[in-house]
């Protein structure tokens, strides 16, 4: 079949237009699961997405074919906001609410449009792209590898809940989510700013984090509640967004800090809440230290571990001198990519922190596919634990050698799904 591919212009409010996106975004919520939407749903989805600049693409069914219409069987958009690499805020390229009808899977629609925005993304000089997927199984084939993993913890506030020494000059205050919004919005940057990791909010969260809108129900989010967390001085250093659940527990949505004492100090909060016996969290930050600043570790326990942020580096050269490095060296590294963005063999020479990547033609010491270079970036997984894994390959000399250069002590944290 031959399927009419087009990219949308949201900014468009003739009726034809406006008919065809919100069958595009009916499309992406069948794709999802989720309700129809109403008008100010659509309303809000327009709002964010013109904000944004959201590049909209989709592919239809011809014109006269059964089921034709101003819904599209594919959905694919992106967008460009920026990425914490350690060293420097990349521009990256976003890729969000993907979905295939079910009629119409294995058709190449998903790689028609995919590849096209790669494209797109090398051409305007972006030189790395991301996504958080629903699947695991996916994305790889298109050189995404999982670079941060999503950590769940439930912690067991019952009695006897209570910390070792919490020395803490400030205070927390319960504010409204609308109005805690400018100090969410302070915090998350500077966190953004310092947390290699972390990538940037789009417009959508302001709605979500005040409490205007939860994309789950289509509406207001009536149950959400802040909290923010003041050093001596009174400025905001922290704050956690959350939820009351079933059976005493609370559901923590967001918590960013800027200091490990404002941390504690909310989950001393959270804690010491009346009527709660649990607090659970999905985006556990892995330097968190609750659980060493707890008489009892045992009340934290780590429900999941999950891949959470895939990248995949387009621009290799670019990519490898914004991140840091830990050791000194030279490694000659080849990169084997389909669709041939990061394709090639590069020379990393690393000194004092800072990578200097070159072309080459010299022999490979170390040789991973595009997929693998994604996971290696940001440092979340070991480099020796790929090359046992099978996932890269070189001599072991070279492997060491690769990972003293690579392999980085903090690890990387992102708060944003999209």
């Amino acid at each position: 079949m031959d399927y009419a591919f087009d990219i949308l212009d949201f900014s468009d409010d003739s009726p034809a237009a406006a008919a065809r996106r919100r069958g595009w975004i009916e499309a992406v919520l069948r794709g999802f699961s989720e309700d129809r939407p109403d008008d100010d749903a659509v309303e809000r989805w327009v709002k964010h997405y013109r904000t944004d600049a959201v590049i909209v693409r989709g592919a239809w069914l011809p014109e006269g074919e059964f089921g034709a219409g101003p819904m599209p069987v594919a959905t694919y958009a992106s967008l460009d906001k920026t990425l914490n690499a350690g060293r420097e805020l990349l521009p990256l390229r976003m890729i969000t609410d993907v979905t295939t009808s079910a009629t119409h899977r294995r058709q190449g629609l998903l790689r028609r449009m995919i590849e096209d925005d790669l494209v797109d993304a090398v051409a305007a000089g972006v030189p790395i792209a991301a996504l958080t997927a629903a699947e695991a199984t996916i994305y790889g084939r298109w050189g995404f590898g999982p670079a941060t993993f999503r950590v769940g913890v439930e912690v067991d506030t019952t009695p006897g809940f209570g910390f070792r020494d919490l020395a803490d000059a400030g205070r927390v205050e319960l504010v409204e989510p609308a109005d805690a919004w400018p100090h969410v919005k302070a915090v998350f940057d500077t966190f953004h700013a310092r947390q290699r990791g972390s990538v940037a909010w789009p417009a959508p969260y302001e709605d979500m984090h005040t409490g205007a809108w939860d994309p789950s129900s289509g509406g207001p989010n009536r149950k959400l509640r802040a909290a923010v967390h003041l050093d001596a001085t009174g400025t905001v250093d922290g704050f956690v967004l959350w939820k009351p659940g079933e059976d005493h527990t609370v559901k923590v949505d967001e918590m960013a800090t800027l200091t490990p004492q404002a941390q504690l100090a909310l989950w001393s909060f959270l804690g010491s809440m009346d009527r709660v016996a649990k607090v659970t969290f999905n985006l556990f930050h892995p330097d968190d230290p609750l659980m060493w600043a707890l008489t009892d570790l045992n009340r934290v326990r780590t429900t999941e571990v999950k891949e959470f942020l895939w990248l995949r580096l387009l621009d290799v050269p670019r990519c490898l001198a914004a991140r840091p490095w830990s050791a000194e060296g030279s490694v000659v590294v080849e990169v084997d990519d389909p669709q041939g963005h990061a394709a090639g063999r590069f020379t990393v020479t690393t000194n004092d922190g800072v990578a200097t990547v070159t072309r080459t033609d010299d022999e490979p010491d170390v040789r991973l596919t595009s997929e693998t270079l994604g996971s290696l970036y940001l440092g979340a997984v070991p480099v020796r634990t790929l090359h046992r894994a099978g996932r890269l390959d070189g001599s072991e000399e070279s492997v060491r050698r690769l990972a003293a250069m690579a392999d980085l002590g903090e690890p990387a944290y992102s708060l944003t799904g999209f």
